[in-house]
């Protein structure tokens, strides 16, 4: 915009009236660039810039819905053909919702901080009392000594114990839910050689990166916490809502901090699953990248998703060089699509998404700038074309279209450098845009077969942007690394045809006794 709000303030019909006739055209000339600017402003939508789909009108999002359910599509379906709308710039789950009045000093607060106490609250003790539903005495298999074997027989004396509430969810057969109350009794067994031994719940050692313990010694089971973390993060509920869910349908009274706790322990058990995930990705033929902003405690950070055919990999940090460097490493060697972002440009083998380029050029097209419509009318032929010869040769024999198309390359490549230094900013970013990635635009006519634009990891994303919306971000280091942990075994396991909250149930049980995590589910 040439003219400032204070400019405009100034400049009323008096002060019009004044100005000598050269003048007059002058600030004439200024206030048409700047309204035909502010009129392309107004006439931005997802379809012509990159806008996000929430920021269409309401009565455009329910005619738009209406034509996907009659044309038989729905949000989830994965088709190449359709330009998904990007959701990068769209203000992804959280931690949790600030707390209610009610939540403090709520008398259902965990014993101590193994019952999900905040920090410098009071501490209380559990007031629902439970029936047991099955006592388990931890018995050793056999005596370290003689290596007689126990039996239920053994003489055992009992010196310690906890409750373990969990749930028990039926099948075909029997379906619903059935809350468990288990008493683990933890004590020393007699051998009749004379010794000692001792059992009790196992505790995983202490890690400087990790504010929670990963234990047996813990009030809610593996089923029971599998399921907290679906609703915070599936179904993308604040912490006090999955308590009243738990109080309403469970019968359960459990404190947000106890909830809270739990999706934490939960991300610290599926950690050591990152690292086989990450060298999986290395290896990938085709890796589709996006990042979207994320807010931790109120500092911008990004939330970034890399997927490929068996793997959706989440993670929250800055948008730098470094952290693609830091997953990917210096020898990466498949194909990367990714959208327009610079750092991405450090791979060979890069490939740009064309959707982003169509709403640009069409968003060009629909200005009133007359060197911007030129422009974008331009690029719009040029990128209908070639992307109809793409989907021609995909289905038919293959042809060359490098060389098929190698004089319309050229007369695009001047025009793009006629443009590169135009005044109209949009116009001559987008110009710039073609120049930079020229290569890894146009690389897809020599091998029609690979994908044209960056639909599935944008796919990925919205899920998450929807819950960031809800929840304004983390609010703490910890809480953004247990997100991008959860998600992205959530969402690889879905990809591979596995139930997560089962997985997740059975890792949570691992991990707490001290064994390896168990492998990720294979693909189907």
């Amino acid at each position: 915009m040439h003219l400032s709000a204070q400019d405009l303030q100034n400049i009323d019909e008096d002060l019009l009236r004044s100005l000598p006739r050269k003048d007059l055209v002058e600030v004439s000339i200024l206030l048409v660039e700047d309204l035909k600017e502010a009129h392309d402003r107004l006439n931005q939508n997802p379809s012509n810039s990159s806008r996000p789909p929430s920021s269409k009108d309401p009565w455009v999002i329910a005619r738009l819905e209406k034509e996907d359910n009659e044309d038989g599509f729905s949000d989830d379906d994965p088709v190449e053909g359709l330009l998904v709308e990007d959701v990068q710039e769209e203000p992804t789950e959280t931690e949790e919702e600030p707390d209610h009045p009610e939540d403090k000093g709520n008398a259902e607060q965990g014993k101590g901080a193994d019952g999900g106490k905040q920090k410098g609250a009071q501490g209380f003790g559990r007031t629902q009392q439970l029936p047991v539903t099955d006592t388990v005495r931890h018995i050793p298999d056999e005596c370290e000594f003689c290596h007689r074997e126990f039996g239920e027989t053994a003489e055992f004396i009992a010196r310690t114990g906890h409750y373990s509430i969990d749930i028990e969810v039926g099948g075909a057969d029997n379906p619903g839910i059935r809350v468990t109350n288990t008493k683990h009794v933890y004590g020393d067994t007699l051998c009749a050689c004379g010794q000692i031994r001792s059992t009790e719940p196992h505790r995983c050692e202490k890690e400087s990166d990790w504010a929670v313990d990963l234990t047996e010694w813990h009030l809610i089971g593996p089923n029971l916490m599998a399921l907290i973390c679906f609703l915070a993060l599936r179904m993308r509920l604040s912490r006090p809502r999955i308590r009243e869910f738990l109080g309403i349908w469970l019968g359960l009274r459990i404190s947000v901090g106890t909830i809270n706790q739990c999706v934490h322990e939960a991300g610290r058990a599926v950690e050591p699953l990152e690292e086989p995930l990450i060298e999986e990705i290395r290896k990938a033929a085709v890796l589709f990248c996006d990042e979207t902003s994320w807010k931790e405690r109120g500092e911008l950070l990004w939330l970034w998703v890399l997927s490929t055919a068996t793997v959706t990999f989440f993670l929250i940090g800055y948008r730098s060089k470094k952290l693609l460097k830091r997953i990917l490493g210096e020898t990466f060697e498949g194909w990367l699509m990714s959208d327009g972002y610079w750092a991405y440009r450090i791979f060979k083998n890069r490939l740009r998404c064309w959707a982003h380029l169509l709403r640009k050029a069409k968003g060009l097209n629909e200005s009133l700038d007359e060197k911007a419509q030129g422009f974008g009318e331009n690029a719009l032929a040029v990128l209908e074309v070639l992307m109809a010869a793409i989907y021609r040769a995909r289905e038919g024999p293959r042809e060359d279209l490098e060389k098929k198309y190698r004089f319309l390359l050229e007369d695009f490549r001047e025009c793009c450098q006629q443009y590169k230094d135009v005044s109209h900013e949009k116009t001559r970013a987008l110009a710039r845009e073609f120049l930079n990635d020229w290569e890894a635009i146009f690389r897809i006519l020599a091998n029609p077969m690979l994908p044209l634009t960056n639909n599935e990891a944008e796919q990925a994303l919205r899920h998450w942007v929807i819950a960031r919306k809800l929840s304004h971000g983390t609010r703490t280091s910890q809480g953004s690394r247990v997100f991008g942990l959860l998600a992205t075994v959530i969402e690889t396991c879905r990809k591979r045809k596995a139930c997560p909250w089962k997985y997740l149930a059975e890792v949570i049980a691992a991990r707490r006794q001290g064994h390896d995590a168990p492998p990720l589910p294979q693909a189907a």
